[in-house]
């Protein structure tokens, strides 16, 4: 089993409320780190507030709200290290073709998505520069932002590319300083996100996969844990897919 140390770091999770956000924001605590977890949900009952974590529940549209709680973070804590961008949202049934979808929907979605992923950074880096060891940033896309699809989201993977664009000009403008920035694509995965689905779904999904699984939100964590860790020192700008072989059949 891989162990990590991040003693005496300081994370920010968005999406810290339940799946993957949840996982990430639980591992680096066993790691030793401390977190400040953001959500619009209550926090879950398996975190509990106290020396090493903080709870903000609010709107990350907010840009005010979001650099309060990261303010705070950074006051309570006295550095930020990492900042892990998970909180999202795809609106089954509004997220459509762009030939057919409502505007305000297609602007909820790119808020939602992408605008907070603004406020995230512009609040963290400067404390990541104020802390003076450098940073890592991971920002989550997902695997239908490289492909099209027959049932198209077209805001939500519109918005997850351009966290990827997003990604790769703060890592180039950043890389001097040792602040790292980083794109996850997840595949399928059950998180509550996916709570619509029968079994017989999940199993059809499952022998799909090439792993002959659905993933996992802990496998999304785990990769996290490897890019915010000095692990991957060496890597930025890049992105990671993690699907069980998924995008081995396009």
């Amino acid at each position: 089993m891989i162990k990590y140390d991040f003693t005496g770091r300081v994370a920010v999770v968005t999406g810290a409320g339940g799946g993957m956000g949840l996982a990430l924001t639980e591992k680096l605590l066993a790691a030793g780190a401390s977190v400040l977890g953001i959500d619009l949900k209550d926090k879950p009952a398996s975190l509990v507030e106290g020396d090493r974590l903080t709870y903000a529940q609010g709107d990350l549209t907010d840009e005010a709200f979001v650099a309060g709680a990261i303010n705070a973070a950074y006051t309570k804590f006295g550095r930020i290290d990492y900042l892990a961008n998970i909180a999202g949202v795809l609106l089954f049934g509004k997220d459509v073709s762009l030939l057919d979808i409502d505007m305000a929907v297609w602007d909820r979605v790119m808020d939602i998505n992408l605008k907070s992923m603004v406020h995230t950074v512009r609040a963290a880096v400067p404390l990541m520069r104020k802390s003076g060891n450098g940073g890592s940033m991971v920002h989550f896309g997902t695997i239908q932002c490289l492909r099209g699809d027959t049932k198209p989201q077209d805001a939500y993977v519109a918005g997850k590319l351009a966290v990827v664009a997003m990604s790769k000009s703060v890592a180039m403008q950043l890389a001097a300083e040792g602040i790292r920035s980083n794109v996850i694509h997840p595949g399928v995965t059950l998180t509550p996100m996916q709570e619509r689905w029968s079994e017989d779904d999940k199993k059809a999904v499952a022998d799909y996969v090439p792993m002959k699984r659905v993933g996992r939100a802990t496998d999304m964590a785990d990769a996290a844990m490897f890019l915010l860790s000095d692990a991957s020192s060496y890597v930025t700008g890049t992105e990671m897919i993690v699907d069980g072989g998924l995008m081995l059949k396009y």
